[in-house]
C-alpha cells in the first residue's frame, strides 16, 4: 500500500553522494526537499543551494559548514538523534556550501524552495525549544529547531519528534493539504525515520497515511526502519507507532505555497476527541528523553 510514498533505506544507496535525496521533482510537488549525507572521518562535501534555503542538521557527529560568503559555522553535533539536541546551520538560496567532518557522521539537509535570500546563521542547541506533546501513550517529545515562530526561514519548517517505545505520535491523525486562512495551511511533508536499537535488534516502527479526498489520495501503511522516509503530499497522517522497546525518531520537513509560514492542522473528525482525554493523564515518565543544554545563544 502506497509504495511510491515509502522510500526504503536499502533503495536509497543509488542517490549519488547522498544516502537519501528527495527533491520536488522526484516527489512530484513544489517545495520540500531532504538530503541525508554520510561523511567518513576527514570527509567533505560541497553543494549549491540553488533556489532553496537549507538547514544543515547533524544526526550523528559534527561538522564545519562554510559558505561562499565567508561564513563559517562549527557544529558540535551529537552522538545520535537519541542522545541530545544539536546545533545547526542555516544556509540561504543561491549559495555554495562546503561541509567537512573530522570525525565523520550523518547529516540531514532540510530544504525548501523559497523567494527571499536570508542571511546564513548559526542555531545553537541551547536555543532549541523542547516541547512535550500529548499525554499517556500519546506522549512524545518535539525539538522545535526550525519551527515557525522559533527560527526564521522563508518557507522551510522542520522539527524533530521522539516517541518512546510503545507510544503513538502524530496522533490524532491530522492533515494540512489545503489553504483555509486561520484554520489550515497547505504544506508538503517528509518524514525521515531512525529507530533506536535495543537488545541486539534494530527495531521497526509503523506509519499510516490515509486519503483525505484531496490531491493524490495518499494511502500508506508502512513498516519503517532507520533511514526510511515517507512522502506526504496530502492526506491524514498518523499514527506514527513506536514498537515496544524501541524509541522512534522522525525528522519532519515541511513547506508550501502559503504567503504566511505557519503550521495549521485539521484533526481527523473520527479521532480528534482523543485530545480531550489528555488533561486527565500524566505525560509519559520517560520524557523528556533529553533536554536542550544550557548555554549562551550566539
Amino acid at each position: 500500500m502506497g509504495t511510491e510514498f515509502h522510500l526504503k533505506a536499502d533503495a536509497a544507496a543509488e542517490a549519488g553522494p547522498y544516502v537519501l535525496d528527495i527533491d520536488p521533482e522526484q516527489a512530484g510537488w513544489g517545495y520540500s526537499s531532504l538530503r541525508v549525507l554520510d561523511l567518513p572521518p576527514g570527509g567533505h562535501h560541497s553543494f549549491a543551494t540553488g533556489g532553496s534555503e537549507w538547514i544543515v542538521l547533524p544526526l550523528s557527529g559534527g561538522c564545519t559548514v562554510r559558505t561562499d560568503d565567508g561564513e563559517v559555522f562549527e557544529l558540535a553535533g551529537r552522538k545520535s538523534v537519541f542522545a541530545g539536541v544539536t546545533d545547526f546551520a542555516y544556509v540561504p538560496r543561491d549559495a555554495q556550501v562546503r561541509l567537512a567532518s573530522e570525525a565523520g557522521g550523518r547529516f540531514a539537509l532540510t530544504g525548501a524552495r523559497c523567494a527571499r535570500r536570508l542571511p546564513a546563521r548559526y542555531g545553537p542547541a541551547s536555543g532549541v525549544p523542547v516541547e512535550l506533546r500529548g499525554t499517556g501513550s500519546c506522549s512524545r517529545q518535539v525539538n522545535n529547531f526550525g519551527a515557525a515562530g522559533t527560527f526564521e526561514c522563508d518557507r522551510l519548517i522542520a522539527v524533530e519528534v521522539l516517541t518512546p517505545g510503545g507510544n503513538w505520535s502524530s496522533y490524532p491523525p491530522h492533515k494540512h493539504d489545503e489553504c483555509r486562512p486561520g484554520e489550515e495551511s497547505e504544506l508538503e511533508e517528509i518524514y525521515y525515520f531512525e529507530i533506536e536499537p535495543s537488545h541486539g535488534t534494530d527495531g521497526v516502527g509503523y506509519q499510516r497515511v490515509s486519503p483525505s479526498g484531496r490531491g493524490r489520495g495518499t494511502d500508506v501503511l508502512a513498516e519503517v526502519r532507520s533511514g526510511d522516509a515517507v512522502l506526504i503530499p496530502d492526506g491524514w497522517h498518523g499514527p506514527s507507532i513506536a514498537a515496544p522497546g524501541h524509541a522512534m525518531y522522525y525528522l519532519n520537513v515541511m513547506a508550501g505555497p502559503g504567503e504566511t509560514r505557519e503550521w495549521l492542522i485539521c484533526d481527523h473528525p473520527e479521532h480528534g476527541w482523543i485530545r480531550g482525554t489528555w488533561p486527565d493523564r500524566p505525560v509519559d515518565a520517560r520524557l523528556p528523553l533529553y533536554e536542550a543544554p544550557a548555554g549562551d545563544v550566539r
